[in-house]
Parts: C-alpha cells; sequence; structure tokens
C-alpha cells in the first residue's frame, strides 16, 4: 500500500497591506476593483482592518494603526509605527501547527476577535522579518477562519513574489516547507509583491 503524502508543514494564509489610515484601504478597492468588507480592532496592537476573500481559507487584510485606540503596550505589528506613503504589501502570514520554524520570526502571541481564536508569531520591535518575505506563522484555534464569512468577489492570489538578497537561501529555507508554486523568490532588497487575479485582471499590489 502506498502511503498518503504529507502535507507540508505551513500554507498560505492571508496576504497583509499596511495603509497609513484605513481610510486608505479605498485605494486597494480602487485598484482591484471590489469593496473591501469590514473588519474589527486588535487592542494589543492598536490596530483596526478591512479584509478581503482569495478564496477558500485565504484573505487579504489592509490594516493601518486605529487613532481612537489607546497607545498599545508594544510596537505595533507589521512595522505600522513606521510605515508612511500609499498602501503596500508588507508582510504574508502562513498558517500550520509549527510555530518555532524560525526565531526570526518572533515569539507566539495569543489573540483573540469575536468569533476567532489564534496564536500568531510577532518580533519584539514589530517589524516583519526580511522586509516582510519571511511570513510570520499563525495557527487558529477553532474552526472559524476569517475567508469563511467573506463574500467571495472572485479576487485570488494568482502570485506572491518575495525578494531577499540571497534568494537561493530563502527558497531553500521555504522549500522544506511550504508547497505553493505561487509563491516565488527573486533577488533583490527585502520585500514582497502580489499579483492578484481579479474580476478585471490581474492586479499587481
Amino acid at each position: 500500500m502506498t502511503a498518503a503524502p504529507i502535507a507540508p508543514p505551513i500554507a498560505f494564509d492571508h496576504l497583509a497591506i499596511a495603509a497609513a489610515r484605513l481610510q486608505d484601504a479605498a485605494a486597494v478597492e480602487a485598484a482591484l476593483g471590489v469593496p473591501l468588507a469590514q473588519g474589527g480592532a486588535h487592542p494589543a496592537f492598536g490596530t483596526h482592518n478591512r479584509l478581503l476573500s482569495l478564496g477558500p481559507g485565504e484573505y487579504l487584510e489592509v490594516i493601518a494603526a486605529d487613532p481612537a485606540a489607546p497607545p498599545p503596550a508594544r510596537p505595533r505589528w507589521f512595522g505600522l509605527d513606521a510605515f508612511r506613503g500609499p498602501p503596500r504589501p508588507v508582510h504574508w502570514i502562513a498558517r500550520g501547527d509549527r510555530l518555532d520554524l524560525w526565531p526570526e520570526a518572533g515569539a507566539p502571541m495569543a489573540l483573540a476577535r469575536g468569533p476567532y481564536a489564534w496564536e500568531i508569531t510577532v518580533r519584539a520591535d514589530g517589524r516583519p522579518p526580511l522586509g516582510g518575505a519571511l511570513p510570520a506563522l499563525i495557527r487558529w484555534r477553532g474552526a472559524a477562519h476569517p475567508a469563511d464569512a467573506l463574500p467571495d468577489r472572485g479576487v485570488r492570489l494568482h502570485r506572491l513574489i518575495l525578494r531577499a538578497p540571497d534568494p537561493a537561501a530563502l527558497a531553500a529555507r521555504l522549500g522544506t516547507v511550504l508547497a505553493d508554486p505561487r509563491v516565488t523568490v527573486e533577488a533583490g532588497p527585502p520585500g514582497l509583491s502580489a499579483v492578484l487575479a481579479t474580476p478585471g485582471g490581474r492586479v499587481t499590489l
């Protein structure tokens, strides 16, 4: 009998797009040609977000500091304290049961909002590792996942482009735990961009 293939330890979960103000999510809506859904607040980080389904088990969030929230006791995640300029992808998040794959991703934090509960790795300085090319790791608790409650606007992740000064090293690290042909690695300053398939065609963020 042939053994069933073992699933890779991690899979793409969602894409984080930082914004200086949550109102700037309108620029993302205009680029994609679809509306984003109301998200929620994250009191531990003083942030709030808007959400968009990317299909089953996947989504996009536009996240910004919440001016109505008390200042958090620690740096905001996704490097939001130092973020300037128009909305752009700053990090991606991969789900799985292993949150200890790479120390530079940070320590796990337990968080909850409404029906959702999760643990996610966050660095003490709030900055995404390797300019966001190395993912944060998330483990959802329970069956509830944000993508399941979002309307499907027909947007899908077509390609996630990760940039690193040593692309071979990053590709080797990810290749042992991730099997997703949409995720590619290129040489360049640390960072990432995403190509999304929308009802109006492909859009690069």
